[in-house]
């Protein structure tokens, strides 16, 4: 039994082992490690017996190696795939819920009622200065020239209806939000 040495193997049979893998993984750092690894088996395997056929033998280690490789990237494709897919769906989930959002129905008779019924409750002068203030747009300052009041209790007014209203709107606090608070 004859000993090859590494170097040997390595000179005989990397540059068309390196071609041979490149040719299928299509990436150099991976076949330039494929091939490593196969030829240090290779090597390994001659120490232990007499390998009539090296070449034959190397070109099996390196098929398995490169088929190892490219069945790891198919299942790590088809995993991205899929993560990818649930992102899709997942986005156009929230385009489509965006989509349907329908301001008009954010006035609800629900919420309506809920927000009358809260505004009717408040003393007149409360409720005048929260309807001006939300409804018609108006600034402190000119809800309290309108009403020759001062500007504390213009915001007296709207913070105890703002309170109100919260209170009375709690399982709508998001909508509630978005609509009142300035």
């Amino acid at each position: 039994m004859s000993i090859i040495s590494f170097s040997d193997i390595y000179t005989s049979y990397y540059k068309r082992s390196f071609l041979f893998v490149k040719s299928y993984v299509r990436d150099d750092m991976v076949a330039e490690d494929i091939v490593s690894e196969a030829l240090i088996h290779l090597w390994e395997i001659t120490k232990r017996e007499t390998v009539e056929h090296p070449m034959s033998l190397l070109l099996a280690i390196l098929k398995n190696g490169a088929l190892n490789y490219l069945k790891h990237q198919t299942v790590k494709e088809s995993a991205t795939e899929s993560i990818s897919s649930k992102m899709i769906r997942d986005l156009n989930y929230r385009i489509t819920t965006l989509q349907a959002c329908d301001p008009e129905e954010i006035f609800s008779s629900e919420i309506t009622q809920i927000v009358d019924k809260t505004l009717q409750s408040l003393p007149e002068q409360t409720r005048r200065v929260f309807e001006m203030s939300r409804y018609e747009s108006l600034s402190v300052k000119e809800i309290a020239h309108e009403l020759s009041l001062s500007t504390k209790s213009v915001e007296y007014h709207i913070t105890k209806s703002l309170k109100l209203l919260r209170i009375a709107l709690k399982e709508y606090l998001p909508i509630f939000y978005f609509l009142f608070m300035r």
